[in-house]
């Protein structure tokens, strides 16, 4: 005979895990890490990051230890009090983001292009260790 475990409370953590604020549906959440889908193929780690209506000068990207690094700002839009907002969810400000990446990487010869919206930033996996490179031998006294 199998238990089923007893969780009194998991429909209600269900009613509380969705992006919707049914409590105060007028505040939008705040949000500051722009979305990122990575992948990897043979020779490479992409990463692709949702950052629109951002001047790519202000992006800066690094990788380092096998982390991406992407951070940056949008510029502040004045809010005009004639226009009566019912709502604002365009968010301004900087933001900031990090991931380690799947696979060892070169992360000097990273690349990162802007376009439409969406930063892509292409970095080299290492080359796969020749046999015996990286091992080190332990010395018995």
């Amino acid at each position: 005979m199998s238990l089923i475990p007893w969780k009194p409370f998991q429909d209600a953590d269900k009613f509380f895990d969705g992006d919707e604020d049914f409590f105060f549906p007028v505040f939008p959440k705040k949000k500051t890490e722009p979305d990122m889908d990575i992948y990897e193929t043979e020779k490479e780690v992409v990463a692709d990051v949702n950052i629109p209506n951002v001047d790519p000068e202000t992006i800066e990207v690094s990788v380092q230890d096998n982390v991406l690094h992407v951070s940056g700002g949008k510029e502040e839009k004045k809010e005009e009090k004639d226009k009566g907002y019912w709502k604002r969810e365009i968010r301004s400000g900087s933001f900031s983001r990090a991931v380690r990446v799947p696979s060892p990487v070169e992360g000097d010869k990273a690349e990162a292009v802007y376009e439409n919206g969406i930063l892509k930033v292409t970095i080299p996996k290492k080359k796969e260790l020749e046999e015996g490179e990286g091992k080190v031998k332990v010395k018995i006294k």
